[in-house]
């Protein structure tokens, strides 16, 4: 069954208001009809499973069948911290980590990032970015959608992360597995989680000193060299099985 977001205002007691891009998306390419069901998230912890009521000319109106508290989310907010790679790899990033749980992604310039993107480059990125983690929110069964910030600085993004409770830097030059199981293993549910990955040939040793220096932990995922676009699906998938409610 097909899902769609709407936001609170749009959520009436017994209706749904739908507008913008969805209203196209179900009456062009859906090519739904009034009676057909699907399912609405509020972004929140509600989903509503709903009737086609009306097609209006900018809205479509949905009959609340029935509302359900839903657990799909994760008990722990993660907010993936990425340095921007070559090419179309931030999409594949984004959709991945979407899929595996991620609350916000943050796209980061460091020193070692290959693309260089102005202003319009960038806000036109993050349009994109944003409507592929609707997407895959849609497709996971996610109860919102997770928000793309736009592209910042790594001082930036240590600053953003300063109140989250546990901050994490994959390394290639960390060493101790033992210690980084015992760190994973103490991440507890409802903690707040922050995932710094660098681009393609990692951070360089001072930016890794600057963010050791706010409390930001290395951690290593093994003895061999993982892309960018690898190392952050790996620790979202360790905290993904770890967290998970029974």
């Amino acid at each position: 069954m097909k899902r769609f977001f709407a936001k609170p205002e749009q959520i009436d007691e017994r209706e749904i208001h739908i507008t913008g891009e969805d209203v196209n998306h179900i009456r062009q390419v859906l090519r739904m009809r009034e009676g057909e069901e699907l399912w609405v998230s509020d972004g929140e912890k509600k989903k509503y499973h709903c009737r086609i009521k009306d097609f209006q000319q900018d809205e479509i109106l949905l009959e609340i069948l029935y509302a359900q508290e839903s657990d799909y989310e994760l008990p722990s907010r993660i907010y993936l911290f990425q340095g921007l790679p070559k090419g179309d790899k931030m999409e594949l990033i984004i959709q991945k980590a979407v899929e595996l749980g991620a609350f916000e992604v943050i796209p980061m310039a460091t020193s070692r990032c290959v693309v260089k993107l102005d202003k319009k480059k960038a806000a036109k990125k993050q349009e994109r970015w944003q409507e592929i983690a609707r997407n895959a929110a849609k497709q996971s069964r996610r109860l919102l959608v997770p928000q793309i910030h736009p592209v910042c600085s790594l001082r930036e993004a240590l600053d953003y992360s300063g109140s989250l409770d546990v901050k994490l830097l994959p390394y290639e030059l960390a060493k101790g597995m033992r210690q980084t199981k015992e760190t994973l293993a103490g991440i507890k549910r409802g903690q707040s989680i922050g995932i710094f990955i660098g681009p393609e040939g990692g951070f360089a040793p001072e930016e890794v000193e600057q963010a050791m220096a706010v409390g930001v932990e290395p951690i290593t995922l093994g003895k061999r060299i993982l892309r960018t676009e690898t190392a952050g699906m790996t620790v979202l998938s360790i905290l993904m099985f770890q967290l998970e409610d029974e």
